[in-house]
């Protein structure tokens, strides 16, 4: 019973504490907003190109110029454009001005092709279908010497309908920018209960009512415990007010599974908590609330919080920083789950947080009880 009347009581300060509200529920739903707007097109799945430009001069002959006759009429229905060289044009000088893409010199003996570099990835397609077109007229020239008659099937459209086969990746879902940051943000603040933690025993102590706590009819073990809960459960109920927010309000994606999410993001709340706790105990001076905060802020910034952080070479400064944040660890379970329905992560993930936990809880607990006072 003392238990949940000091949880309640910590439920109650915390609430009726401006920085709660403000770190834990506004500032997260309002950069939520920020970044998932700003960001919307970075995480664009689909993406648009202007007719790519080529002037072409044609100086091939007879099977040649047929067969590249044949590829260009193929290509205009590919958002090719093609322009013939006229007298007094300088091809090369055209593409410097930018008023084409590349320029092609197609002769019997092979292709020349002048790209630019202001439009790298039109150029490269070019060179793809011009290399395409290369590979098949060799092919026919192979052909055409071992049996004449069956030359001319070589440049026939193939089954697919041309030069140009589209394919499309089918995935039922990807993560827009509002899905991916309600997701980060939502664990970045459920690791910032670190911060609140780390004040459980300090705001006694400040507020003269330690002594009173030790005195009174509780034990420590209850005290310990009440704290605990009380700070588990304010940070948790963050936790689903920014869940029911983002997803009810900015219809954010939170998956098909969102028990095995909460899970999640518990374990990520325990962590922090244990975390919090553990390091007040063990640095007394006033300096744990500002470490525990640059290492929630670090942690965030590595985790991808604030951007997101692709794959990274595990050897490298930002491979190793990123592999030490449980923001990253989360976000990647998550993300796993939400949109590949791969749990092997999840699995891991509270695993490992709740290992790391237990151990700090229990070093916090072994402290606090070596102590006189709280």
């Amino acid at each position: 019973m003392n238990v949940i009347q000091i949880a309640l009581k910590e439920m109650l300060l915390s609430f009726r504490n401006r920085r709660t509200l403000f770190f834990m529920l506004a500032f997260p739903l309002v950069l939520m907003l920020v970044l998932g707007t700003a960001l919307a097109n970075a995480f664009s799945t689909t993406a648009s190109m202007d007719t790519i430009r080529v002037l072409v001069q044609d100086r091939s002959s007879g099977a040649a110029q047929q067969g590249f006759a044949g590829f260009r009429a193929e290509m205009e229905k590919s958002g090719f454009a093609f322009t013939d060289l006229k007298p007094g044009m300088d091809g090369a000088a055209e593409v410097e001005k930018n008023n084409y893409d590349d320029y092609a010199i197609v002769a019997n003996s092979g292709i020349k092709l002048y790209g630019s570099d202001r439009n790298a990835v039109a150029s490269n397609m070019t060179q793809g279908m011009l290399s395409a077109y290369a590979d098949r007229y060799n092919a026919a020239a192979a052909i055409a010497a071992a049996d004449p008659a069956k030359a001319a099937s070589a440049f026939q459209p193939a089954p697919s309908g041309g030069y140009v086969k589209e394919l499309s990746l089918d995935l039922d879902r990807m993560p827009g920018s509002m899905d991916y940051y309600a997701v980060a943000l939502t664990v970045m603040i459920a690791l910032w209960g670190a911060m609140s933690a780390a004040n459980l025993v300090k705001s006694e102590i400040r507020q003269g009512t330690a002594a009173r706590l030790v005195a009174a009819p509780v034990r420590k073990g209850e005290i310990f415990a009440g704290k605990v809960l009380g700070n588990l459960a304010v940070n948790m109920l963050c936790v689903l007010v920014v869940i029911t927010f983002s997803k009810v309000v900015y219809h954010a994606y939170w998956g098909e599974n969102l028990p095995l999410v909460l899970l999640v993001l518990l374990s990520v709340v325990v962590l922090s908590t244990s975390l919090g706790l553990a390091v007040s105990y063990l640095l007394k001076s006033s300096a744990s609330g500002g470490l525990i905060s640059l290492a929630v802020q670090v942690a965030s910034f590595f985790g991808g919080a604030y951007f997101p952080i692709g794959v990274v070479e595990k050897n490298s400064l930002l491979g190793i920083a990123a592999s030490l944040s449980p923001i990253r660890w989360a976000n990647m379970a998550l993300n796993n789950m939400i949109y590949l329905g791969d749990n092997t992560q999840v699995v891991q993930t509270i695993g490992l947080n709740a290992g790391l936990a237990a151990l700090l809880l229990a070093a916090s607990a072994y402290m606090m009880s070596k102590r006189e006072g709280l």
